[in-house]
């Protein structure tokens, strides 16, 4: 009897301590009037905690701290006040609820998203300004969505120009009007009464980068200089866009985004080299990009060989999916739990420690897509799905595993290997080697944060024992190096400068 009583006090002090270190959060969540105009009464509802300053809630991410809650709600009037408290069912990357959120100082902040675009951040949803709480006890606290994400807007510039056509191609895929945009960054000399024509090169960003991203270039002094000075070569720049329906398109064909290749290939580039006094022969069109972008650089290369003259691919997304970052997609049965048992990292730094596992970075994705699951994120492995897995029968991408367990699917594997960069240029030597020779450049540090140097090296394997033709790729490991640290927009311009000085020489 003495051990029942013993047992009851430790119970129940075990519940109290934990009372003492949590607190009860009651959120009301309100839409400002000057909203209701443009405000879509279906979307999905985005509660951020962060205990870090740096940065506003609503950019939290596995990257970053902070503890994402969400949930998808429907018929939201904007005379309503929704109420948001331990009854509420979230997805959430939180061990914890609204219940018993652990006490202490927090930055809050509430994000609706209603535009049909999978990341909470992009132009058009609601936020409301970040609150900051002390929560030491039990508090109720209001938030009021009130600003809208603008539109993303590109520096004004002399050397800048926007580009903008609807796709005849998506429109039709999607049932609805598809607007494809880029940003153009010209030579210092360029003057588009000339006949002066300029070779191109095609940069495609990291994941999801936005075409924009030309405004960081403009903006830097340094780059700028030597832009601007006579030695920088006299190249238009072509900046892609990794904005889409699902995530990042990857600017290939696939079941899930449509063609977004044929886009690019048969109505983008005639369009951009029509107008700005480009180069014709595809012998002065070259492609270059890092991670996402160096991935999709090559890919580009391979299965349109003949329409560009070279790429330049720098840390690039898995070219081999034996080596998904740890995971083989073809052998193993789980992409959380390694044959060990250990959780397999996604990240680590240079000196080979984890950050976070690819189990983390699931639940996080789970947490951001309209569906729950990751299929529907927006992010890294939603947007892998979105492009390399078969469309299932629910209109949404076959997922490659279990989205709680991380259970392989192998039928689906086997649907990944069209995009398997390795398998592709295995299956088509004999044709496609000889249409590469001279256009392959990669390069990434040894050390990658996301272990994507491993496939590289299996893909530098193979071409190195290439015969008819021999493969004269150059891939380059980098000694202690990490994700793109050795990319830069001005090197990729050089390299293709003296891709160009080589074919020169050769007429």
């Amino acid at each position: 009897m003495k051990n029942i009583f013993l047992v009851l006090i430790l119970i129940i002090a075990t519940d109290i301590t934990a009372q003492n270190k949590t607190a009860e959060l009651n959120l009301k969540i309100t839409i400002d009037k000057t909203l209701e105009h443009q405000f879509n009464s279906n979307g999905r509802l985005f509660v951020y905690l962060s205990e870090n300053d740096e940065f506003e809630p609503r950019f939290s991410s596995i990257y970053t701290s902070g503890n994402i809650f969400a949930k998808n709600f429907q018929n939201w009037n904007t005379n309503t006040t929704f109420v948001l408290n331990s009854e509420n069912k979230w997805k959430s990357t939180a061990d914890w609820g609204f219940k018993n959120v652990p006490k202490g100082n927090y930055f809050i902040q509430a994000v609706w998203t209603q535009n049909n675009n999978p990341k909470p951040n992009s132009s058009g949803n609601f936020y409301s300004k970040s609150v900051n709480i002390s929560l030491d006890s039990n508090k109720d606290i209001t938030l009021s969505i009130s600003e809208v994400i603008p539109k993303p807007s590109l520096v004004e510039h002399e050397l800048v120009e926007f580009f903008s056509y609807e796709s005849e191609l998506l429109t039709q895929w999607w049932k609805k009007p598809m607007i494809i945009k880029a940003a153009v960054l010209l030579p210092p000399d360029y003057d588009e009464k000339s006949d002066k024509r300029y070779p191109v090169c095609y940069n495609i960003g990291g994941y999801g980068e936005r075409y924009t991203r030309v405004n960081d270039l403009v903006e830097d002094p340094q780059f700028m200089n030597w832009w601007t000075s006579d030695e920088a070569p006299q190249i238009i720049t072509v900046f892609l866009d990794g904005h889409g329906p699902l995530g990042d398109p990857y600017q290939i064909n696939s079941e899930n985004n449509g063609p977004y290749g044929d886009a690019l290939i048969k109505e983008l580039i005639p369009a951009v080299e029509q107008k700005f006094n480009a180069l014709k022969p595809s012998k002065t069109r070259f492609l270059a990009g890092c991670s996402s972008g160096g991935w999709v650089s090559l890919a580009l290369q391979l299965f349109y060989p003949e329409q560009f003259n070279g790429c330049f691919s720098y840390s690039p997304d898995p070219v081999d999916f034996r080596h998904m970052q740890l995971v083989n997609i073809y052998k193993d049965k789980n992409v959380f739990y390694n044959q060990a048992d250990y959780l397999i990292p996604s990240m680590r730094d240079i000196y080979g420690n984890p950050q976070f596992s690819i189990q983390e970075e699931i639940n996080s994705e789970n947490v951001q897509g309209i569906s729950n699951t990751y299929v529907t994120s927006g992010e890294q492995w939603g947007g892998w799905h979105a492009v390399f897995s078969p469309k299932a029968e629910n209109g949404l991408p076959q997922p490659l595993f279990d989205f709680k367990t991380g259970e392989i699917d192998q039928n689906v594997a086997e649907q990944w290997r069209k995009y398997d960069l390795l398998d592709f240029v295995k299956a088509n030597w004999i044709e496609l080697g000889p249409k590469i020779q001279g256009k392959i450049y990669i390069q990434t540090g040894n050390r990658d944060e996301f272990y994507l140097n491993n496939a590289v090296w299996t893909f530098k394997q193979f071409l190195s024992r290439t015969l008819s033709p021999k493969s004269d790729a150059k891939i380059v490991f980098s000694s202690m190096k990490g994700h793109c640290w050795e990319y830069s927009h001005k090197k990729v311009l050089m390299q293709i400068q003296n891709r160009l000085a080589t074919l020169d020489n050769k007429n």
